[in-house]
């Protein structure tokens, strides 16, 4: 039967009202679900971008310095290298901690009965020169068989300053970096005869700044390779090295650098590219082992002298790194002093606070190391 119209009409006019309403009600559900779905997506993307991201410390009074620190003079590897990537605080333990720092301990004593150390080695360490964007460069001869030759080709333009000593003793190193090029170059048995500069090995590194802090076919590719650098473990003979600005602003922004007598032989642990190990002691520590304080050491109670705390902060927070072998004591390095003029570290008023180093290294908390897991190799 026909609707009339009138009626039709009615149930029209009666009908919109209840469509808007639904259509609101449809469309508040889609705005609804979609903000549920954007906020959830980006709690997702804050979550992702937390867990991406390492824990920061917000107990860290020293981080502005340590920044002021590094950007004194040079960035010396990269800000994730083995020197300056901070430790976690559960990095893993090795299974040969107990063992290995038991010999390092006992090596200390031996040294402090002997009254030979442990030591901090300032005269015969690398100094660091900075050379300027127009300074002119040289060619290094260096005194090697052909098998030199990669090294001599990255030695040929050395912007080396005038004034350039290499440090004292028979090892003469001396380290060069140019911060307009971000070019680092490294010399063992380094000397200027009256035909110029010869060496009698070393190292060089073409992104200083971004280099993982050893040495390896992309140190200056495609010259390089793991037989590269003034050291026998072949990590950098700067790297781990106290310098004197740092000392000075009371805070050490890497890992330390240390020396032990008579190392594993044939193994060296990862980073180091190689070893010189002569060791016959089954416990010997190979070369490149990596020492860290415990991270839930509180370094403040325990008093330290000045310079003892800022290394054994360094320690904790960054490691001590086995860079090389010594026929004598137990050494950390510090800057050579020759190029500043005067000599920082001894007197009353100095950083050793007298004439010698032993007060320092006499009061570290070795007794609190931990040896960091190692990734062992064997040399070919």
């Amino acid at each position: 039967m026909p609707v009339p119209a009138a009626t039709a009409e009615g149930r029209r006019r009666r009908l919109l009202p209840a469509l808007a309403a639904g259509a609101i009600v449809v469309i508040t559900l889609v705005l609804l679900v979609s903000i549920a779905f954007n906020t959830t997506g980006e709690e997702e993307r804050r979550m992702t971008a937390t867990e991406s991201q390492p824990p920061k410390r917000t107990d860290d009074p020293e981080a502005g310095l340590r920044r002021q620190v590094r950007d004194h003079r040079a960035r010396l590897f990269a800000p994730d290298s083995v020197w300056n990537r901070p430790l976690a605080d559960d990095a893993p333990v090795d299974a040969a901690s107990a063992t290995l720092v038991k010999t390092l301990r006992d090596t200390v004593a031996q040294n402090v009965a002997a009254g030979s150390g442990p030591w901090i080695a300032t005269r015969g360490t690398s100094p660091l020169y900075i050379a300027a964007a127009d300074q002119r460069t040289v060619r290094v001869q260096l005194d090697t068989g052909s098998w030199g030759a990669g090294l001599q080709r990255a030695l040929a333009a050395v912007p080396i300053p005038d004034a350039a000593v290499p440090a004292p003793g028979a090892d003469a190193h001396m380290t060069i970096y140019q911060p307009a090029t971000d070019r680092l170059w490294e010399f063992f048995g380094a000397r200027k005869l009256s035909d110029g500069w010869h060496a009698s090995w070393g190292g060089a590194i073409a992104r200083a700044s971004t280099s993982p802090g050893y040495y390896n076919a992309d140190s200056w590719p495609p010259l390089s390779g793991p037989h590269w650098g003034a050291t026998a473990t072949s990590l950098p003979v700067i790297a781990g090295t106290m310098m004197i600005h740092e000392l000075k602003a009371g805070v050490i922004p890497h890992a330390l650098a240390l020396a032990i007598p008579w190392a594993r032989p044939n193994v060296y642990a990862w980073p180091a590219q190689r070893t010189d190990g002569k060791s016959t002691d089954p416990n010997a520590i190979p070369e490149g082992a990596r020492f860290r304080l415990d991270p839930t050491l509180n370094i403040d109670a325990l008093n330290l002298p000045p310079m003892t705390r800022m290394m054994a902060v360094a320690a904790q927070r960054y490691g001590i790194i086995v860079r090389d072998q010594t026929g004598h004591a137990i050494s950390f390095f510090a800057e050579d002093p020759t190029q500043q003029g005067s000599d920082p570290y001894t007197g009353p008023n100095g950083l050793f606070g007298g004439p010698w180093p032993n007060p320092i290294t006499k009061t570290f908390p070795w007794e609190h190391l931990q040896l960091l897991q190692m990734n062992l190799h064997t040399m070919k």
